[in-house]
């Protein structure tokens, strides 16, 4: 009887994949150190560039690495775990220091589907404001938000750097009680890319919230568009099991 074939040899990439992964998690990459080029790792490895970068890919679809373009690949932190919420208190909870960059705010006549989503009236406008989210400087989400003029008419006065949703409780007494919100996958146009600070035609998640105050208003709409940099923990009660959900980050 013939011998069994043995076990196909592992594509050069996942090779270099592996040894970078074994290589970071014994701390030899350090956190947020330069990764070696892709020439660099083609004369190691003595494979061409496009199988260096085919390795780098694999290990930034895990999340190990991140390009910061034109500056190069970099060995990532661990992912960030957020619950959906307030990208403010978030931020705080895991012990680092959130931030806010405004790149537009304005009142406008909302488009269909934030009319929709916010319950309004024809002829109500909205104050819309897109931010880029940070956490100890590196930016995290585009944070495109809507809100009912009517309900906070005074929001856009002032600095918005901070947790709007801080600055609705103090002007405005509305209080967040419940948020319902979907993610899906796309990819980062070379536009966003570039305020992430990712490669163009990189993955990210797309998170559609809508947020209802205590009185069951549906107070905003936002649409925050995620790098590779967070993931989000959900906490949820499976329906019929009669069970209560445990709070996130507590113990059993």
């Amino acid at each position: 009887m013939p011998a069994s074939p043995g076990p196909k040899p592992q594509p050069a990439y996942l090779a270099i994949a592996a040894e970078l992964r074994a290589r970071i998690e014994r701390g030899e990459l350090p956190r947020q150190g330069l990764v070696p080029s892709e020439r660099e790792l083609g004369r190691t490895f003595g494979v061409s560039r496009m199988t260096a970068r085919q390795g780098v890919n694999q290990l930034a679809r895990e999340g190990y690495v991140y390009r910061r373009v034109p500056h190069g690949t970099f060995v990532a932190d661990p992912r960030i775990p957020l619950r959906i919420g307030s990208f403010t208190d978030e931020i705080v909870r895991i012990g680092r220091q959130p931030g806010a960059e405004v790149v537009w705010a304005e009142t406008q006549e909302p488009s269909a589907s934030v009319r929709d989503g916010l319950g309004l009236r024809a002829g109500e406008r909205v104050h819309a404001l897109q931010r880029v989210r940070r956490a100890d400087g590196q930016p995290l989400a585009i944070e495109t938000t809507y809100f009912p003029e009517r309900l906070c008419p005074d929001l856009l006065n002032g600095p918005l750097d901070g947790s709007l949703w801080a600055l609705l409780r103090e002007r405005s007494g509305i209080v967040p009680a419940r948020a319902a919100a979907t993610i899906e996958s796309m990819v980062i146009n070379d536009k966003a890319a570039t305020q992430l600070e990712v490669a163009p035609g990189s993955s990210g998640m797309l998170l559609t919230r809508r947020t209802f105050d205590s009185e069951g208003r549906c107070f905003e709409v936002a649409r925050d568009l995620y790098g590779d940099r967070a993931e989000f923990h959900i906490d949820a009660t499976i329906p019929g099991s009669g069970a209560t959900p445990t709070p996130c980050g507590s113990k059993r």
